[in-house]
């Protein structure tokens, strides 16, 4: 029964595929002690599920709640062992421009532990547009193209290293090319084609926060 437990547990954590892969020795940063459901309550169950929005009444509550985002706050957010609190931690590492965090992002991006936060990674990652968040980029890429069935986060990493492509005049997207197209040959629904309308979407509610901060 405990072994049923856990299960469910990992399931609704969104530990929904287990899989292994070539960064199984990456440490994830892991919290020491469970967050509280105040926590919880507080800094991720009113954000997790608006994140993606565009409206203004969700710029407000960002930048209402902008001041109150502590470091403290974003690193158990990253810490916790649930795909809603580490989407909140990612986004809101966007919004305060956290880069020193991208190792715990870039780790938890290419372990693939939790469904549903991996686009949250990409994006943020696009918004910290350095060297590092570019290589947690490729790295995804170079290893998750070549398993086409592991439905991941694929298309969102695509879309993020297109636009960084754009924005920076660089070609590193053209490399994943070929193993974007053999990636997608069993999935019909994929386009082939990466657009980044939805990326700059996002992109500018958080330089929205970021400028009223």
């Amino acid at each position: 029964m405990d072994d049923l437990n856990e299960q469910i547990r990992l399931h609704s954590a969104g530990a929904t595929v287990r899989h292994t892969s070539d960064f199984e020795d990456l440490l994830s940063y892991n919290n020491v002690d469970e967050l509280s459901q105040e926590f919880i309550d507080t800094w991720a169950a009113p954000f997790y599920m608006k994140i993606g929005e565009t409206d203004d009444s969700w710029v407000s509550q960002l930048i209402q709640a902008n001041d109150t985002i502590t470091k403290d706050v974003v690193v158990k957010l990253l810490g916790d062992f649930d795909w809603r609190t580490r989407q909140t931690g990612a986004f809101f590492a966007a919004i305060k421009n956290a880069t020193d965090l991208t190792d715990i992002i870039g780790i938890h991006l290419l372990k693939s532990e939790v469904c549903y936060a991996g686009k949250t990674y990409a994006y943020a990652f696009v918004s910290f547009n350095t060297h590092k968040s570019i290589d947690y980029l490729d790295q995804y890429l170079t290893y998750y193209l070549s398993k086409p069935d592991l439905w991941f986060d694929q298309l969102y990493a695509m879309e993020a290293l297109t636009y960084l492509d754009k924005i920076n005049n660089t070609n590193l997207t053209s490399k994943h090319s070929d193993n974007w197209i053999k990636f997608i040959a069993n999935k019909p629904y994929w386009d082939k084609n990466i657009t980044t309308n939805r990326l700059e979407s996002h992109l500018a509610i958080i330089e929205k926060v970021r400028l009223k901060s």
